[in-house]
């Protein structure tokens, strides 16, 4: 009865209908986003505001939206050798459409390793901790728990440097600026950190735990600061494919056919029947 009050029945009462409890627009009229009048009530909006307005139906302060768009700001790295600039590098040495490079750059920031994936981690791992040490649970025995289980901590350590990341002055310097560095959250990811470096576990903060104390300071849950970090590399991917397509097509990273080991069937002579 369940699977069937589920399946086809829900199905036939959505038939002809668009259901939404974000807006919608009436042409000629109005445009209603989240209960409020877009054209109006955001007629002088920053562009952030409207966006994380969006992903949590909450308004934040100029300070916050400030720092907000700071945290994209300073990982906004226009460098083709980076794993996701370098698909918008490629779309435009072959001559796509830069819609399409900048879409297939943020799909591979999905990265479990480097990107967003590390970013949910981050956030729900520092909201989790907090709660537990907050309700009188101890932060080192916590840490390594976090550590056995799950063989790395999200927001901690950097593969490809042992320096510190050098993100991390310039946006904590500017939180300090705008009166947004004394969070709980953010007090908590340097208390982790100093355990990890007083207990030779050689891992520092990087900016993925810095920007996600932030924003969980802000009042972001983990769900929502993946949703707001989404385009935060997108100022550094456009840079990437501009400068690739204005140079001769198929230059960006060729790989010559004699650089792959190939071990498989030898070449074959195909006959006509």
């Amino acid at each position: 009865m369940s699977h069937e009050r589920n399946g086809p029945d829900l199905l036939r009462q959505n038939v002809g209908r668009v259901k939404s409890g974000v807006g919608g627009c009436f042409l000629g009229s109005h445009v209603m986003f989240r209960g409020m009048d877009l054209h109006s009530e955001f007629a002088e909006a920053r562009w952030m505001d409207l966006y994380l307005f969006g992903i949590t139906g909450r308004r934040f302060s100029s300070a916050q939206l400030r720092l907000f768009e700071a945290i994209w700001t300073y990982t906004s790295y226009p460098d083709a050798r980076i794993w996701n600039n370098r698909v918008a590098a490629l779309a435009g040495s072959t001559r796509s459409s830069g819609n399409l490079g900048v879409s297939a750059a943020l799909a591979v920031s999905e990265a479990a390793i480097y990107g967003r994936g590390i970013d949910i981690r981050a956030s729900d791992f520092l909201i989790r901790t907090r709660a537990h040490v907050a309700a009188g649970g101890e932060l080192g025995s916590w840490v390594r728990g976090e550590l056995a289980e799950r063989r790395s901590l999200a927001g901690y350590g950097r593969p490809l440097s042992s320096r510190r990341d050098e993100r991390l002055d310039p946006i904590l310097s500017f939180a300090r600026s705008l009166g947004l560095a004394d969070g709980p959250h953010l007090q908590l990811a340097h208390e982790i950190e100093r355990f990890l470096v007083e207990s030779r576990l050689r891992m520092t903060a990087n900016y993925g735990a810095i920007a996600a104390a932030l924003t969980a300071d802000m009042g972001l849950s983990a769900r929502e600061h993946y949703l707001y970090v989404h385009a935060a590399f997108v100022a550094g991917m456009l840079p990437c494919y501009i400068d690739a397509e204005a140079r001769p097509a198929g230059t960006f990273l060729p790989l010559p056919c004699g650089s792959v080991a190939y071990q498989g069937a030898p070449k074959r002579t195909w006959h006509r029947a």
